[in-house]
């Protein structure tokens, strides 16, 4: 399995239009496969957005795109508000849960850590220790690690109910030590964004 991370930046105050250009398209997108989630940016770098694509692996995802591209019902029709787009093949962590629709936020935090090349392995270890016990407190959406794309990051993704819940919960899981997991490898670099899903995202 793998998952496509797409982050495309667009034009300022064009995140409406290009929700409802995107919602004429997406039903008959659809039939070729599954979305994970989809999502405009609040926080961190503005005028972004984020949608997740499952595959079964890199063959499936070309013969899908093919398939829907040549059939021409995707992509939608951004084309004169996209500036920038990003592909970004990443593997699911073993703890990941499947993505399945359901209503997890409406706040969801995409943090982006870079790592030294061999220590993503470890990291995934001593996530994998202490995942369960920080799921108790707010749930892990999605966890993944590269493969296409720059290489050793390492993407995870959390869902609140609110900004309080997220300030309460991140203060409650330091002073506990319960999170962060202790680990020897320590991030070169560290991003975040909050994401706000769009209306038609499986994950609300």
């Amino acid at each position: 399995m793998i998952h496509e991370i797409r982050t495309y930046d667009i034009k300022p105050r064009t995140a409406d239009q290009f929700g409802d250009n995107t919602k004429q398209k997406l039903d008959k997108r659809l039939e070729y496969s599954p979305l994970g989630g989809f999502w405009y940016s609040e926080i961190g770098p503005l005028n972004q957005v984020v949608h997740i694509w499952p595959y079964e692996d890199t063959n499936q995802r070309a013969k899908i795109r093919g398939q829907a591209v040549g059939d021409g019902i995707w992509p939608p029709d951004n084309n004169d508000i996209i500036l920038n787009m990003q592909s970004d093949i990443m593997i699911p962590a073993p703890f990941m849960k499947p993505l399945e629709p359901k209503t997890l936020g409406p706040i969801y935090e995409m943090r982006i850590y870079t790592y030294r090349p061999g220590d993503v392995p470890k990291v995934i270890e001593a996530w994998s220790g202490a995942i369960e016990e920080r799921e108790k407190h707010s749930p892990l959406v999605g966890c993944w690690f590269s493969d296409i794309g720059a290489l050793n990051r390492f993407v995870h993704m959390w869902a609140y109910n609110s900004f309080e819940q997220r300030t309460k919960v991140r203060a409650e899981t330091r002073a506990t030590g319960v999170w962060p997991p202790q680990s020897s490898a320590v991030p070169l670099s560290q991003e975040n964004k909050i994401l706000l899903p769009f209306d038609f995202s499986p994950l609300q």
